[in-house]
């Protein structure tokens, strides 16, 4: 049970890192996480090492590539961008997420018609 777990963390922010990119962009890891942070009201907290591992796992699987270039503060930094393939993921994840999100609301918003059994 606890390999489903963390297979659904790991699905899930695969699928906010890809949105990230998709929306803003060529990102670099702390900016990705910063961002993600930001839109969830900061009840989403990354670390370095769940963001880059979610990251190198994404590049492994052709999800999105990388290059080198120079941050906002004048550093070398990786960027990153969503790639076709990753497009492609992406898409199939929302609809995925969304017919889930939609089952679950359905369930949670059920009335209690048999009574207390």
């Amino acid at each position: 049970m606890a390999e489903s777990k963390l297979d659904l963390l790991q699905g899930t922010l695969d699928l906010m890192v890809l949105q990230t990119l998709a929306t803003m962009g060529s990102l670099h890891g702390y900016g990705i996480a910063r961002r993600i942070e930001q839109v969830s009201g900061d009840h989403i907290l990354l670390n370095q090492g769940t963001i880059y591992a979610s990251l190198v796992r994404m590049q492994q699987r052709g999800w999105i590539s990388a290059d080198w270039g120079i941050s906002s503060n004048n550093r070398k930094a990786k960027f990153y961008s969503i790639t076709k393939k990753g497009r492609k993921h992406l898409s199939d994840d929302t609809a995925y997420w969304q017919r889930l999100s939609g089952v679950m609301g359905r369930v949670l918003a059920m009335q209690d018609e048999g009574g207390d059994q």
